[in-house]
């Protein structure tokens, strides 16, 4: 065993260990829709500068934290999104409509004198114009109010408590500040100075431009004395809950400026229960079938990639628990998705490594390994960092789920590439000193070509003599796929439109038209209704507040019985024109860094045709989805940047081999060298593809109505890429380069740019 190999393998035994030792010690954290809660985001509704933005918005995120607080929510999380957002999380929240009261108001409380009763039709001062604070007190009696005297920031604490000594009922008491306490004595002291019975011995007392107890001084304070500075309660035949929602508000302070919710989301715990146990099914089949794939084609050496394969499920399940990474149900998915893409790393290898053992027969196996992975590495770094730069797009541009999904993609494609080039080849090059595995050709799997590559060998087909009947192919499926976007039209979810989505469990069977015709006599006529997964109903309407939802969920309760929320998300319509802008704008940058990126790495006619095959399976996974009438959201984006990744993944590997042979065959046709590249590269591409499919075939199964619209896109998306990178991308880059290479000099004419070298049409100065 080499130096080299020996400080792999401590290196992975290294790392592994500290990857088992945070899984065994550290728990995941989860997002609310794998644990089921109430995810909000609040929008401030006015502000003046971007300064004041920020500064507003942080003033307004602690107030918020402390009603939360004061809530008895279990692990909240809040956190400011931008200059005037704040994304609130609250675990087993299922009924978001008292939170949603608590948090939404601004509770600006108030203290003022009362200046007498005020007559019908006057809202003006006599003497100067002005307009005065005129409200009816609790019996409706209209209130002439005078200046606020003490403001709810003077309140140390308000607490809601049962008064029974003097029949006061629920009440809440307020315990003021020094200075606040103060003003309090001197404002009740210049009321005392009014006859008992008179409006103005009164103080009134407004929580947001209403008031909720206006109560008459003792007739024992004398004028001037007040009542004394440490407190005062507030009585007004409160409720329960009236009293301490209030005691909450007043306690958690004002708001600095009134706040919206843009966004609304609630997921049941049922529902978190089934995703998490359908992607752990799914991992553990799909993973399983990956394995006993790569075992089949590769024998011992794929055994060791399988052993490789089980390694970096563990290291990157401890990277995303010991980062504190939240695990959301598409991140899960990309955990999840992430194994078929390790298994692409180790394919490129050992498909290397076969053809090393086929061109020179009598090569040691070490030998024929270790030129395998320095030839594949270069179409290792690429793909992967094709694959990160999706990964990065879809957390700096995505919006809640989808930033996870990014970060756990990210986190799986390093994992992936050390398992791959570390701890299995380690392993492989260990295996690969025994002289038994390097004697038994049919035990090792790399000494003998697969069966793609004899086949290939055999048949020898022409692939490119008119590379642009396959592009007409190509265009044949955009266009059919453009059909279906023009006459189906894409159902936009409700991330990108606005509205509401509720998805009900009921207890008794409840069909479509007898839902439909039960919700519109209840008013809810413009509602649409579907059914979801298990025979739940699933109702999408327009603008609907919680009490709108909950008188909702009453009407259905009279068809179905005992109804339960499993589903819930609002988008406001300002946040909806958001997420469909930066949706387009991801799309727009992820082409415009893909094409960037290779065009450095490539030759940029290679950087045109790869990102024309990415168009063309963004296409056609789009136009696939609106002929199936599939909803397009915010997880459909999240499957579509994973698309491209793919696509530009498969373009790098054959650009790669492209460049390589020309490099060695300087005077051979690029038609020729493309065919080439192409037929060594099939069984990478057809060994990559299966270890995936079984991963999304098994998240498509098992994975319900959450991840089946994930999954189906990436399936489209992986089989229509596996298509465009060798017939779209390289006949696209072999016309490119007719079109824009100088013609041939005229045969028996001589000149001196004839007889000048002619450039290589490939050689940017890279090299392998």
């Amino acid at each position: 065993m080499t130096r080299a190999t020996t400080v792999r393998a401590v290196l992975a035994a290294a790392v592994l260990l500290v990857s088992v030792f945070i899984t065994l010690t550290m728990s995941p954290r989860l997002g609310l829709d794998l644990q089921g809660g109430t995810r909000m985001v609040l929008q401030a509704k006015d502000s003046a500068t971007v300064e004041a933005d920020r500064e507003t918005t942080d003033r307004t995120l602690e107030v918020l934290r402390q009603r939360i607080d004061s809530l008895g929510v279990a692990e909240p999380v809040l956190t400011r999104s931008g200059e005037d957002r704040i994304i609130v999380e609250l675990p087993d929240v299922q009924d978001p409509r008292q939170a949603a009261a608590v948090i939404g108001r601004t509770a600006q409380l108030s203290f003022h004198e009362v200046l007498g009763a005020a007559p019908p039709g006057t809202d003006t001062a006599p003497e100067t114009g002005e307009k005065r604070l005129i409200l009816p007190d609790e019996q409706g009696t209209r209130l002439d109010l005078g200046p606020v005297r003490l403001s709810g920031a003077g309140v140390k604490d308000a607490t809601a408590f049962f008064e029974a000594q003097q029949a006061a009922g629920w009440t809440v008491k307020l315990d003021f500040h020094k200075d606040a306490g103060k003003d309090w004595t001197k404002l009740t002291g210049e009321a005392a100075c009014h006859p008992a019975g008179d409006e103005r011995r009164r103080v009134a007392i407004v929580l947001d431009e209403k008031v909720i107890s206006s109560p008459q001084v003792d007739p024992s304070v004398g004028c001037q004395a007040g009542l004394p500075s440490g407190g005062t309660q507030i009585t007004g035949s409160f409720t329960a809950k009236e009293a301490r929602d209030l005691a909450l508000l007043i306690k958690g302070g004002a708001l600095p400026v009134p706040v919206e919710i843009v966004e609304q989301r609630t997921v049941g715990p049922t529902l978190g229960a089934a995703a998490i146990d359908a992607s752990a099914q799914a991992a553990l089949i799909g993973a399983a079938a990956t394995a006993l794939f790569i075992t089949f084609v590769y024998r011992l050496f794929g055994a060791l990639a399988a052993v490789a394969l089980a390694a970096y499920g563990v290291i990157s399940y401890a990277a995303l628990v010991g980062l504190g990474v939240t695990l959301t149900l598409p991140g899960l998915a990309g955990f999840v998705l992430a194994i078929g893409m390790a298994v692409d790393a180790n394919v490129l290898v050992f498909e290397r490594a076969r053809e090393e053992c086929q061109d020179r027969p009598t090569r040691s196996l070490r030998s024929a390994l270790t030129t395998g992975f320095q030839k594949a590495f270069s179409a290792v770094a690429d793909s992967n960092i094709t694959t990160l730069l999706a990964a990065g797009l879809l957390f700096f541009l995505g919006s809640g789920p989808v930033k996870g999904f990014g970060v756990t993609l990210a986190i799986g494609v390093i994992a992936s590439m050390f398992s791959a080039l570390v701890i299995a080849r380690a392993l492989t090059e260990i295996a690969a000193g025994s002289r038994f595995v390097s004697d038994y050709r049919g035990v090792n799997g790399i000494a003998r070509p697969g069966s793609v590559r004899t086949w290939l060998t055999r048949k020898d087909p022409q692939l490119f003599r008119k590379p642009v009947q396959w592009l007409v192919i190509s265009t044949v499926m955009v266009a059919v796929a453009v059909a279906g976007i023009v006459v189906r039209g894409v159902d936009l979810g409700v991330e990108f439109t606005g509205g509401r989505l509720v998805e009900y469990s009921t207890s008794r069977p409840v069909d479509v038209e007898t839902a439909r015709s039960t919700l519109a006599d209840a008013g809810f006529g413009d509602a649409e209704i579907t059914t979801a997964g298990d025979g739940d109903i699933s109702v999408r309407t327009g603008k609907l507040d919680n009490d709108g939802e909950h008188a909702l969920r009453t009407a259905l309760a009279t068809e179905g019985g005992e109804t339960t929320k499993v589903r819930d998300e609002l988008i406001g319509p300002s946040l909806g024109d958001e997420l469909r802008r930066n949706a387009l704008i991801a799309l727009g940058v992820a082409v415009l860094v893909q094409l960037a990126y290779l065009a450095v790495r490539f030759r940029w006619t290679f950087a045109v045709g790869s990102v024309i095959a990415m168009v063309h399976d963004v296409m056609i996974v789009v136009g696939a989805f609106a002929w199936l009438g599939r909803p397009v959201d915010g997880i459909f984006l999240a499957a579509l940047l994973t698309v491209i990744g793919y696509s530009v993944n498969d373009s790098v590997v054959v650009f790669d081999r492209v460049r390589e042979l020309w490099a060695g065959n300087r005077k051979t046709s690029l038609a020729t060298i493309a065919r080439r590249a192409v037929l060594q590269t099939v069984p990478r591409t057809v060994n990559t593809g299966m270890g995936a499919l079984f991963i999304l075939v098994a998240l498509a199964v098992l994975g319900g109505d959450s991840l089946a619209d994930f999954a189906l896109a990436l399936l489209i998306g992986i089989v229509v890429g596996t298509w465009s990178s060798v017939f779209t991308a390289v006949p696209g880059a072999l016309v490119l380069e007719r079109t824009t290479t100088a013609p041939p000099p005229v045969p028996g004419k001589s000149s001196r740019r004839a007889r000048a070298p002619r450039r290589d049409p490939l050689d940017n100065g890279a090299r392998v």
